[in-house]
């Protein structure tokens, strides 16, 4: 059983989610909390596996909580939010600040059921029971801060780096693009995250980063210098066009279980990019992307997961190490050091 501790200043939003969440035998509520002193209480006493955590309530909200709460009590959260472009903001401020898991309440506007929102909320808080959060302890979250410049890089428009990341990828993510240079060679992202956030999402990277971040659009040229970023509800796949790589947006089925899919965009990178790309693949639940990095390998990519003591979420890498398309793992905090490397031996023509 997974014990879960609700968070929420409004009565009615507790009971709907007790109620629930009590739909699933895997689940068990041990108790909900109108504010985050009652809830600070409640962790103490209850010993949950997993909290619910509401953004926008009296006396401390819950960016502020996590603040407090991750490096003295690293705990699996999982925030519960309004869709809102404020409160999408927010929710990106929890995710940097040490929440697992971010999941939208209902929307009219997008047609976001009750039973659609509830059915998301069990599965995060399974995919949050196993997620390791122990490396919060003691940590100071992420302050915002441009990268020190590095030494440049040969620029060329034919090397890409493609990365796929799912859980604890946002934190991930940032880490790693704030730390590289400039004229980096071209990146194409796949974070598995709804409409919206993964604008808001670049938006924030591009704030924060040397580099110029922006949601992906059809047509868009993989440029040095430039992230692009898979937008959410659609697959995302690199097409060659002339002399130039290309994004192709199109199709809003499912792969793997996502929309993007890590999967078809290392596939579409193994088809024409081939040696001259590079493929990454961070934390997170499930398999999307350990196939497809097989590929990039077997067309002569070369191919990294994160290691499993930086990952919040040892599955996708798992699982892409298993299949042997990963041709080492590397901890976060060298990630960006080491990626660097690769892509001077990429342009220099030498392998390692």
């Amino acid at each position: 059983m997974i014990k879960v501790l609700i968070v929420d200043d409004s009565a009615l939003v507790r009971q709907i989610l007790e109620n629930g969440l009590g739909q699933d035998p895997e689940i068990e509520v041990v108790g909900t909390a109108p504010d985050v002193y009652t809830a600070r209480d409640l962790i103490v006493e209850r010993l949950p596996d997993v909290l619910t955590l509401d953004i926008e309530m009296p006396r401390m909200d819950g960016i502020n909580f996590l603040k407090r709460l991750m490096p003295q009590y690293p705990l699996p959260v999982v925030v519960v939010s309004a869709l809102s472009v404020p409160g999408s903001q927010i929710a990106l401020d929890a995710l940097e600040s040490g929440a697992v898991e971010v999941v939208l309440k209902p929307s009219t506007n997008l047609g976001r059921s009750l039973q659609d929102m509830m059915e998301d909320l069990r599965e995060k808080i399974k995919i949050a029971a196993r997620a390791n959060v122990r490396h919060w302890k003691n940590r100071t979250p992420l302050t915002p801060s441009r990268a020190i410049p590095r030494a440049r890089l040969e620029q060329s428009t034919d090397k890409v780096v493609a990365i796929g990341a799912s859980t604890g990828g946002t934190v991930a993510l940032q880490t790693l693009i704030t730390a590289l240079p400039p004229d980096f060679p071209g990146i194409v992202i796949v974070q598995h995250m709804p409409p919206v956030f993964t604008r808001l999402f670049a938006e924030r990277l591009d704030k924060l980063s040397q580099l110029k971040v922006k949601e992906a659009e059809h047509g868009d040229v993989v440029r040095p210098g430039t992230v692009l970023i898979a937008p959410g509800g659609y697959q995302t796949r690199i097409r060659r066009y002339g002399g130039f790589y290309q994004i192709e947006i199109g199709g809003a089925e499912k792969v793997n279980g996502h929309c993007p899919s890590v999967d078809v965009l290392f596939f579409s990178m193994a088809e024409v990019v081939g040696r001259n790309g590079l493929g990454l693949l961070l934390t997170g639940m499930g398999k999307d992307g350990a196939e497809g990095l097989w590929a990039m390998r077997q067309a002569g990519s070369r191919t990294f997961v994160q290691d499993e003591q930086s990952s919040v979420v040892y599955g996708m890498p798992a699982e892409a190490w298993a299949l042997g398309a990963a041709e080492a793992q590397w901890n976060l905090a060298e990630m960006s050091r080491k990626l660097i490397e690769t892509v001077r031996q990429l342009e220099g023509g030498h392998a390692s």
